[in-house]
């Protein structure tokens, strides 16, 4: 196993379309305004959310069942910037589509910027052979609105290798969230 570096994010990204739109290296400004940073790092993949929020609201009191998902727990929102309410969470996509290689593993995890604003976003793995947008959590863990804005850096994905390809992928196995292209919600 060995986590991969820039020069083979690239390579990857530019031969075989693993991640699109792509970026080879690490963007910080628009030329106007600093930005929470994306693109690619030194070992991994700085990933943006798009404008496609959907932000979870109690009002219809339904209970948060991932086997039978109210999809009107949520208020669906595009727009530049998201507000989370306190102590609540929002779903959004990754701008990035992304075609995971046979022989990797890849981990999604949040940013130290928003983590230390108390904005979570949750672990996900990306099993070999998936492919998609990646449908992002961001977990307003504060008593405060919290934003989280568009088209700018939001998690981090980093690359594991294995030294041989695995037996079953994701795609074998058709999983659930094969192909997604918006926010989707959960599935079982």
């Amino acid at each position: 196993m060995s986590i991969k570096n820039d020069k083979w994010i690239r390579r990857m990204a530019v031969e075989h379309g693993m991640i699109e739109p792509f970026e080879p290296y690490q963007i910080k400004h628009n030329g106007r305004d600093r930005l929470v940073s994306y693109g690619t790092s030194s070992y991994g993949y700085d990933v943006r959310c798009s404008r496609e929020f959907r932000i979870f609201t109690n009002i219809n009191s339904a209970i948060v069942d991932p086997k039978a998902f109210n999809p009107e727990s949520f208020v669906n929102l595009e727009a530049d910037v998201c507000i989370i309410p306190p102590n609540s969470f929002a779903l959004a996509r990754t701008v990035e589509y992304f075609r995971i290689p046979r022989n990797v593993l890849t981990i999604c995890l949040g940013k130290s910027t928003y983590a230390r604003c108390g904005i979570i976003v949750n672990v996900t793995p990306l099993e070999p052979e998936w492919e998609g947008h990646v449908t992002l959590e961001f977990s307003n863990t504060t008593p405060l609105p919290a934003k989280i804005y568009a088209n700018e850096g939001v998690a981090q994905v980093i690359f594991i290798g294995a030294d041989e390809v695995c037996e079953t992928s994701y795609k074998d196995r058709d999983g659930k969230y094969q192909g997604q292209t918006g926010v989707t919600l959960p599935k079982t």
